[in-house]
């Protein structure tokens, strides 16, 4: 039974990323494609816990928490370029 919902999860999770990634390429402005990049990093993290939990292995919780901040400086410095122009200053 577990198995079966994880793999529901992750069918739902892999939607979300498709519906993120058309709002990364079609967003109207650059505030949106960052919004939608953000998101895209919380579902990439949500899809590999699923699938860590999926295979039993405890590698996968590791994976996830670089992408989460990696996702968290991206986030921060696509932020700052937007507002001031310049990342490093």
């Amino acid at each position: 039974m577990l198995n079966l919902a994880l793999q529901i999860a992750i069918g739902m999770v892999s939607v979300a990323m498709l519906l993120n990634l058309w709002r990364l390429l079609l967003g109207p402005e650059s505030a949106d494609r960052i919004l939608a990049l953000e998101t895209m990093y919380l579902n990439s993290m949500a899809l590999i816990i699923l699938f860590g939990l999926w295979q039993g292995a405890a590698l996968f919780f590791e994976a996830a928490l670089l992408v989460a901040m990696l996702g968290f400086a991206s986030t921060a410095a696509l932020c700052k370029f937007l507002l001031r122009g310049d990342i490093i200053e």
